[in-house]
């Protein structure tokens, strides 16, 4: 089948057709597990979050209002930063609540840091539009940072040509997706929730799965990857690395040969967000990061996409301003598509990140950081061992733990009914179900391999981990000692039935 033909429906194999019966029977199965959770109600209540290819099929008219204008569905972060809200939470009360949710880092001064950026400068020439591709003099920044870090003594150097500035990592996400053509497209389960949107909204790329195996820490087989390149014919491999979030990473060998697919037809696009998240064993890695560029063989030639920017290891995530480097007629066509998506990045905040991308000043950042982030990670994976809380794979990388709840007392053994529970005690958690990327929106909640986990981000400062642990602890406890009677139910709906709370 073509990539341009008819696709094949996303419960089915190209190797093997299932019976529709079977799969109708399926949902049907699990069907009344969903009805008899309120947790799973009130997600389904959601514009956008009802199942699709369940016969008959239908359109809620509550919900789609406006003619030919189609919920996309919510990614984690907003659907539960949406019902923390109806429990209470706002920015005014937010130092009331632990939220171990964001995926974002804190944002203040930390150990051994070069000093936080405190002021813009706003020239005149600022205040005019930026190119859609981004200052010149940024630009030529992450060039060279990136051939200082990664590509010493190669002969293919980045230059400002090969870099396009855009305004955060969801709008290089889009810029991208907008010019890949009718392509199949491979993805992992599970990986960072706004690829599931990106997949949905961008029709011409066609999603073909593949479900990492716990069993083997969720690593990317590459091998076998190299040989669903060629006999399902994926001319696209999506990617974040290090994973989001399951705290994985691939380097190494494993990536220099994940890179080598870019040179055998294939075009990576990687997530890098967390490339200075790295935690090593040993003291004379420390400070070392991971990225893709370092096995790039010619940088105009090698299809590999990289995605980064400030908001993660700068810790800048309200600057938005971020970067997608590759060859330069990809650059060329992303300055086109942002022309029409996004207009290109704020003009002050490029001009005041040029300093921060200098090579001597990011490597003490990206020393002090790697050590402040690895002391919040034992601390935050020992306290979850108090609990009886083992975790299961623990991350080498990123800020996130994937937490398994299989072994806890029903209902709070699933992401959502937990996630619920710990609202009432104002602590924010991510359901593993956002991460399991399935754009057709077909498989039902519980057959999802994500259903059963949590992402917990310590990215917070230490003493809202800690708010958000006791929170988990008192979850756990009223659980195993005075039992679930009073779980599962009892859930604020709407911020209308939310408390006094002005939000």
């Amino acid at each position: 089948m073509s990539a341009s033909g008819s696709r094949t429906p996303s419960f089915l194999s190209r190797s093997s057709t299932p019976l529709l019966r079977d799969f109708v029977h399926d949902i049907m199965k699990h069907f009344k597990h969903e009805k008899e959770s309120e947790a799973h109600q009130i997600f389904r209540d959601r514009a956008g979050h009802q199942p699709r290819g369940v016969l008959p099929e239908t359109v809620n008219p509550d919900e789609e209002t406006v003619p030919g204008i189609e919920h996309p569905g919510s990614t984690g972060v907003i659907y539960c930063s949406d019902r923390a809200m109806a429990n209470g939470f706002s920015y005014n009360t937010s130092h009331e609540w632990a939220n171990l949710g964001q995926g974002a880092p804190e944002v203040g001064p930390i150990p051994n840091a070069p000093d936080r950026p405190d002021s813009v400068s706003l020239p005149v020439g600022s205040l005019e539009y930026a190119p859609t591709t981004g200052v010149k003099a940024l630009r030529e920044a992450v060039a060279n940072l990136y051939n200082q870090t990664y590509r010493q003594g190669k002969s293919s150097q980045y230059t400002y040509e090969n870099v396009c500035i855009v305004p955060g990592g969801r709008s290089g996400l889009s810029r991208v997706a907008a010019v890949v053509s009718d392509v199949y497209c491979s993805y992992q389960i599970p990986d960072y929730t706004a690829y599931d949107q990106v997949l949905s909204a961008f029709k011409r790329l066609v999603p073909v799965p593949t479900a990492l195996d716990p069993k083997r820490k969720y690593r990317l087989d590459i091998e076998q990857t190299r040989r669903d390149v060629q006999s399902q014919g994926l001319s696209v491999i999506i990617a974040s690395n290090p994973r989001n979030p399951t705290g994985q990473v691939i380097a190494g060998k494993d990536l220099k040969e994940l890179v080598s697919l870019s040179r055998e037809g294939t075009t990576l696009i990687l997530d890098e967000f967390y490339s200075w998240y790295i935690y090593h064993d040993h003291d004379k890695d420390r400070g070392k990061s991971v990225s893709s560029a370092e096995y790039v063989e010619d940088v105009d030639t090698d299809s590999i996409v990289i995605i980064d920017g400030l908001t993660k290891n700068w810790r800048l995530p309200g600057w938005r301003v971020c970067w997608v480097i590759g060859p330069k007629n990809l650059i060329t066509a992303l300055s086109q598509s942002g022309s029409f998506l996004d207009g290109g990045a704020n003009h002050p905040l490029q001009l005041a990140a040029i300093p921060l991308l200098d090579p001597a000043r990011v490597a003490v950042e990206r020393l002090a950081l790697q050590s402040h982030f690895k002391t919040k990670r034992d601390h935050v994976l020992k306290r979850l061992r108090a609990m009886h809380l083992d975790v299961d794979i623990p991350p080498q990388a990123t800020f996130y733990i994937w937490l398994n709840l299989e072994k806890l007392p029903s209902p709070i053994n699933n992401g959502l009914t937990f996630f619920e529970e710990l609202l009432k005690e104002k602590t924010i958690v991510i359901p593993g179900i956002f991460f399991d990327i399935n754009p057709a929106h077909r498989r039902n909640l519980f057959n999802s391999p994500c259903h059963h986990f949590v992402r917990l981000s310590f990215g917070p400062p230490l003493e809202e981990l800690d708010r958000g642990l006791d929170a988990i602890e008192k979850v756990v406890r009223t659980a195993r000692k005075e039992g679930t009677k009073g779980l599962g139910h009892s859930y604020k709906k709407s911020l209308d039935s939310a408390s006094d709370h002005h939000i």
